[in-house]
């Protein structure tokens, strides 16, 4: 049964042998599916103008680093760098980035190259006592200087496969990293971008709770005088109070994004910063948009996995070449001997030299079935980069989508935020003149604020969803690839 079992191995790792292209896949991710466009419908090249801005979509161009400064906000701009100068998570990162780097530093090193080691043995020792042989008791030194020499040749490839999967994880954490900066980045402008906006929505609000207080008021009197019912008066505190019931969910959104914004930057919340005013942020009105073959190079996410997969052929390739022999040498040089003066003289000398040769024969079906092993992990890293691409694709698109239904959704704000000051105003002139009661004044006015605040909604949405679109597209520089042969 041994028998069959080893002519079974030594065949198979005959057939290995011949068949070079087996040891290892080639690493490269599957080609992926790529159109002219990212979503359902054709991507239109710019939006509808709101806010006094047209967003061109500029089809192809090159994502550039540090996106946020097209808002042209200093303060934006401040926030963005103390967050990245000072995120624990970030720095956290960095450093296991660093250590990683090392380890395989350390790893090629040990493994491609001789190791040699001294080794000093100083020794004073007392021999057994035996009755009648010889004297009663023998007392010596021993002294041996000695280098150490141990070489392993990498004959089928193993330590060449294992020293490239490791960059390649190394690789897949620098990635990594530039994708946890970039998220990073994109959250601060997004809470600093929320922050202003529940500013501005908290303030229309707070006018507005005054008009609509104002108005039950108005109302009460006149039911005391007998000109309404008590039916429309109690109507009119009710919505007064509803609408003053909005600002504590406001202010309690307000506070969660604040206090967000202030961990993002590496700050404890009772320590939040000053946020612009969303007036002081210019939206972007030029968007790069990499078409689908460059966001394979440009989104680190898609880069990290593109790493793993060439992690998972290099184990496939180091798990093969485990299976065929190993050569190792082994020397030592040096002097020693019972006495300074031996040790000194020609009689001293001390080498030796030697080599090993092993071949796996019988390991009970670990080494098969760990070869086995690694070929499923890489297989699911091939389909992990595809569903990684994918899910990169319908970011894109998401964004996209988005921010043309922002600029219409803000637009008919801004319509109706216009007709509604306009009537306000006539209102507003008419009271003044006599023809109409206050009530028809706070009613207009009311409606005028509330459509103020869906226009600040929409404008601070489409602020986000500019940010978002910037992240999805991978601006932020890629880092440079580790190499196992450059350590």
């Amino acid at each position: 049964m041994r028998f069959t079992y080893t002519s079974f191995v030594l065949a198979a790792a005959a057939a290995l042998a011949l068949a070079a292209c087996s040891f290892a896949p080639s690493g490269e991710p599957p080609a992926m599916p790529s159109s002219g466009h990212y979503g359902a419908q054709a991507q239109v090249s710019k939006t509808v103008t709101a806010g006094g801005v047209v967003q061109s979509f500029d089809i192809g161009a090159t994502p550039g680093p540090q996106w946020w400064r097209l808002y042209r906000s200093d303060a934006l701009d401040a926030l963005v760098d103390e967050g990245l100068r000072n995120s624990p998570t970030l720095a956290a990162t960095q450093r296991t980035l660093s250590a990683a780097q090392e380890e395989l530093r350390a790893q090629v090193g040990a493994s491609t190259l001789p190791s040699i080691d001294g080794a000093v043995q100083v020794e004073r020792a007392r021999s057994p006592v035996v009755p009648g042989l010889g004297p009663e008791q023998v007392q010596y030194n021993f002294f041996a200087g000695q280098l150490l020499a141990h070489y392993t040749f990498d004959l089928f490839g193993q330590t060449r496969y294992m020293n490239s999967g490791n960059a390649a994880r190394v690789n897949v954490q620098a990635f990594e990293l530039e994708a946890s900066r970039r998220a990073l980045a994109a959250n601060i402008v997004g809470s600093a971008i929320n922050v202003a906006a529940f500013d501005r929505q908290i303030a229309l609000t707070e006018q507005l709770v005054a008009v609509s207080n104002d108005a039950a008021s108005d109302d009460v009197q006149r039911y005391a005088m007998g000109s309404l019912s008590r039916a429309q008066a109690l109507a009119s505190k009710q919505d007064a109070a509803a609408i003053a019931a909005t600002l504590p969910a406001l202010r309690q959104q307000r506070a969660l994004a604040i206090h967000a914004l202030a961990v993002l930057i590496g700050r404890t919340p009772d320590n939040a910063p000053s946020v612009p005013d969303l007036d002081s942020l210019s939206l972007p009105e030029h968007v790069p948009v990499a078409v689908p073959s460059d966001l394979l190079r440009s989104r680190p996410d898609i880069r990290a996995a593109d790493a793993a997969v060439k992690a998972a052929a290099a184990d496939v390739g180091a798990a093969t070449a485990q299976l065929f022999p190993s050569l190792s040498l082994t020397g030592s040089m040096g002097r020693g001997g019972f006495s300074w003066p031996a040790v000194l003289s020609g009689a001293g000398g001390l080498w030796a030299i030697g080599a090993g040769l092993s071949q796996p024969i019988f390991h009970g079906g670990a080494l098969f079935a760990q070869r086995r092993a690694s070929i499923d992990a890489y297989d699911a890293a091939v389909l992990h980069y595809k569903s990684t691409v994918l899910s990169a694709f319908q970011d894109v698109a998401n964004s996209l989508a988005a921010l043309d239904n922002d600029a219409q959704t803000l637009a008919s704000n801004e319509a109706a935020t216009e007709a509604a000051h306009e009537a306000f105003d006539d209102t507003a002139t008419r009271h003044r003149m006599g023809s109409l009661p206050s009530s028809a004044t706070h009613a207009t006015e009311a409606r005028y604020l509330n459509a103020r605040i869906g226009a600040a909604r929409a404008a601070g949405q489409r602020m986000s969803d500019t940010a978002a679109l910037f992240q999805a597209m991978g601006e932020l520089p890629a880092p440079q690839q580790t190499s196992a042969s450059t350590q």
